[in-house]
């Protein structure tokens, strides 16, 4: 056995244990109760969040020099990490895997998830700390800390540790991976010279900090979500007659209770709810404790303010992006074949774009990718500043590893970079999911108080 092989078999056994049936009861059991405890918000509330969020984006934020970002620049900067590949890979996958089942899992771990994400923004902006230059500092490893007392800081250690790893895989190596699999599908462009080409790209934007990432995605994330939007919508109108039946196809698939494989009865519904709730937590990130990270640095002084915007992020990235992709697959009908991950996305486009659909699917993922990469470099350098109490050669030398990693991530296989980005996001998600159930009662009371403030 090759050093790959024992450790992919490793990784394999770890994220059986990681991604099995208490996990997935943890982190949909966490956004189903802050749901139930918030009087399903998401619902009740829309009016609230659809006008703090959306109603917000046409309006002029002042100009302010200083060490923080803007609270739009912040929820960019958030959806670059979190509208990436998952989105279109990570959907396709999901659906080759699970069947078109998988999708309405999607749906559920989205739905959910948009309280859960609510519950994160909030405790990071509730419990930030400010350093010496007024910059703010936060995620769970700082609402752990703070909001749960200095005898759970060890909670907070083992989330900066997982997340500082995890970055290498779901922010960096799937991505690159996804960028180098598009393009040399389309392009011919060899899978190392994309590599070397998104370490340069990576490496010239983060050394310039969350102020110069933030600058680029308030730019990028609006386009590249209105672009691909666009060309998904104009291919389901053209199909429009498939819909009804792809929709049931959904439905039915997720509840089918016909053997497979094994002959057990039921197997068809555990992948689907396998692949649908792991591959929705890749795209939407909630319940991971990242986008938070991002939230937190905003200049907004109002935690349920800057919450209402991770609602925003988890309808975009999951209710809509993810449901377009998956629609697509679904009325191509081409995911009971043998291609799956990009090819299977491409091909599913140019069944209507023709040529043109590969093109179109390799710009939106290196688009996609590109400000996912981007978005979790800037998680990983405050997990392992959270560790190192913000040490600039350990900083220095996160962004120089963190960029080379591209190269790995491009040239490496889809499955193994997958399953390991799989297995790290639910260990980050453990200590975050605990912290979230402990600091609820927190989130409840800052809800009602700016709702009475609302009213």
């Amino acid at each position: 056995m090759t050093f790959f092989e024992a450790v992919q078999k490793v990784n394999n056994e770890i994220n059986g244990l990681v991604w099995g049936p208490p996990m997935l009861v943890l982190i949909v059991g966490t956004g189903i109760f802050l749901t139930i405890i918030s009087k399903v918000f998401q619902i009740s509330k829309i009016k609230v969040w659809w006008k703090g969020t959306f109603g917000q984006l046409f309006k002029k934020s002042e100009k302010i020099d200083d060490s923080n970002i803007t609270p739009f620049q912040a929820v960019t900067t958030a959806l670059a990490s979190t509208v990436g590949t998952g989105n279109v890979v990570g959907v396709a996958t999901a659906i080759f895997a699970g069947g078109p089942g998988a999708v309405l899992w999607m749906w559920v771990s989205g739905f959910f998830g948009m309280m859960t994400k609510y519950a994160e923004v909030v405790l990071a902006v509730k419990y930030r700390e400010a350093d010496e230059k007024g910059a703010y500092h936060g995620g769970p490893m700082y609402y752990i800390q703070n909001g749960l007392g200095p005898k759970m800081k060890w909670l907070a250690v083992i989330f900066a540790v997982f997340g500082t790893f995890a970055t290498f895989g779901i922010g960096n190596m799937t991505q690159a991976n996804a960028i180098a699999s598009s393009l040399d599908e389309v392009f011919n462009i060899p899978p190392l010279a994309a590599g070397i080409a998104i370490t340069i790209i990576i490496a010239l934007v983060i050394i310039g900090g969350i102020k110069r990432i933030a600058l680029v995605t308030e730019k990028l994330v609006p386009l590249m979500c209105i672009f691909y939007v666009i060309g998904s919508v104009i291919i389901l109108v053209l199909n429009a007659g498939k819909l009804g039946g792809a929709f049931s196809l959904i439905f039915s698939n997720a509840f089918s209770l016909q053997s497979v494989g094994s002959g057990i009865m039921g197997y068809v519904i555990m992948l689907a709810m396998r692949y649908g709730i792991a591959r929705g937590v890749f795209s939407n990130e909630a319940g991971l404790g990242s986008a938070p990270i991002a939230h937190a640095a905003s200049r907004s002084k109002d935690p349920v303010q800057q919450g209402l915007w991770g609602v925003f992020e988890v309808f975009i990235d999951t209710i809509v992006i993810c449901t377009l992709t998956a629609l697509v697959i679904v009325t191509s009908g081409l995911y009971t074949g043998d291609i799956k991950g990009v090819p299977l996305v491409m091909a599913s486009f140019s069944n209507t774009f023709g040529s043109f659909g590969g093109v179109f699917i390799a710009i939106g993922i290196l688009t996609f990718a590109c400000s996912t990469i981007l978005g979790w470099s800037y998680y990983g350098q405050q997990c392992l500043g959270y560790l190192t109490k913000n040490n600039k050669a350990w900083d220095m030398a996160y962004k120089v590893i963190f960029a080379l990693l591209a190269i790995v991530g491009a040239t490496g296989g889809l499955t193994f970079v997958w399953d390991v980005a799989d297995t790290l996001n639910g260990l980050m998600a453990i200590p975050n999911l605990i912290a979230l159930l402990l600091l609820s009662k927190v989130v409840l009371e800052l809800t009602k108080e700016y709702l009475a403030r609302e009213k």
